[in-house]
């Protein structure tokens, strides 16, 4: 297994820089970059000191900023651009990156002015903790809730909950956030949540129960819309995962022995059952993390990486967008490996490595 492992950790090299290869080269064809958005803003701002009467007659000279109907000067221009990185060649500037990513240097934001890793490192907790607190709910709502189902599949509670799950899952995470934003804080019916935000104002001078009510009070929307969303898939995943295993011969000789149906799902069927479940993890954090709550971090203005992601793409910011790409891959990467570990810690028989 060691083999196996130093290969997953060796592939993941070549996996960053392909994914990191493929956005850069998208990131560089998209118009509006951080260089035409600053050279519109001071070109903009020129226009309007113009029109106000506070550009002197030496306005049109050369080596003025402005220069009328001519624009900025071509002095400005090159200061942009090699402010921003730009004045070296694409192929230069890629090169330059993955020497910095090698040192898990990120860079500087062009908008924020501070490091990238102090802005993951400053957005994260607010990531994590929604992310954390929606995938425990998931999986402690999606289990038994499938196991359920399997134990008593065609019922009445099944075929109801079936309803339920269908339309929870068609409905989208953003609409769905939207929805409770209108009904619970403050638009057309009740005002009962706080709008957004992770925490009140005067946060900082409550007791310590009351940090923690405030502190749930706010996540109490982002948290439902989140959990909605995403326990549909992996209730189904359970329920006929669960479904296939107890259609077995093996389920059928234990029942034969005269084991009942407790010993028989969870001494026989649940270990075998929770495999793909367990296969999915990876994929379901990263989705959670990444997907799901990327929109439910705008929509209540939560300021965690979706939020900052976000902003950065609208401003170009570069720096940010390849910064929180690389950690969001190389966190995917990472899970999924660990859920190979977690398959043949389970299950010793199932060899990687001999593949």
């Amino acid at each position: 297994m060691g083999r196996y492992i130093l290969k997953r950790l060796l592939l993941i090299l070549p996996t960053l820089f392909l994914i990191l290869l493929a956005n850069f080269v998208i990131v560089q064809a998209a118009p509006g970059g951080p260089v035409e958005q600053q050279l519109a803003l001071i070109e903009q701002s020129a226009k309007d000191n113009a029109l106000s009467g506070n550009i002197g007659a030496g306005s049109s000279g050369s080596n003025s900023t402005y220069q009328g109907t001519r624009g900025l000067s071509e002095d400005m221009v090159a200061a942009i651009n090699a402010q921003y990185g730009f004045d070296k060649s694409a192929p230069e500037r890629f090169w330059l990156m993955l020497k910095n990513y090698a040192q898990l240097d990120f860079g500087e934001s062009f908008f924020k002015g501070q490091p990238v890793t102090d802005l993951i490192i400053e957005k994260l907790p607010v990531s994590i903790s929604l992310g954390l607190w929606s995938t425990l709910l998931i999986y402690m709502i999606a289990i038994p809730l499938g196991v359920y189902k399997a134990m008593h599949h065609g019922s009445g509670i099944d075929k109801i909950t079936a309803m339920l799950l269908a339309i929870g899952h068609a409905v989208p995470v953003f609409v769905f956030a939207v929805i409770l934003l209108v009904f619970f804080a403050g638009g057309s019916y009740w005002n009962i949540f706080p709008l957004q935000g992770l925490t009140s104002e005067n946060f900082d001078q409550l007791s310590a129960l009351g940090k923690v009510k405030d502190y749930f009070w706010h996540l109490a929307l982002p948290l439902l819309a989140s959990t909605v969303g995403g326990f549909a898939g992996l209730t189904y995943l359970t329920k006929f995962s669960f479904l296939e295993e107890l259609g077995k011969q093996y389920v059928l000789t234990a029942r034969a022995k005269g084991l009942n149906e407790r010993q028989v799902l969870y001494g026989h069927v649940f270990r075998n059952a929770m495999l793909i479940i367990i296969a999915g993890i990876p994929a379901a954090i990263v989705g959670i993390f990444f997907a799901g709550n990327f929109l439910i971090e705008i929509i209540f203005k939560l300021d965690g990486l979706g939020l900052l992601g976000f902003e950065a793409i609208q401003q170009r910011d570069y720096p940010v967008i390849f910064g929180t790409l690389f950690i969001f891959t190389l966190v995917g990467l990472l899970l999924q490996l660990i859920s190979d570990l977690s398959y043949h810690l389970i299950d010793p028989r199932i060899d990687f490595e001999g593949r």
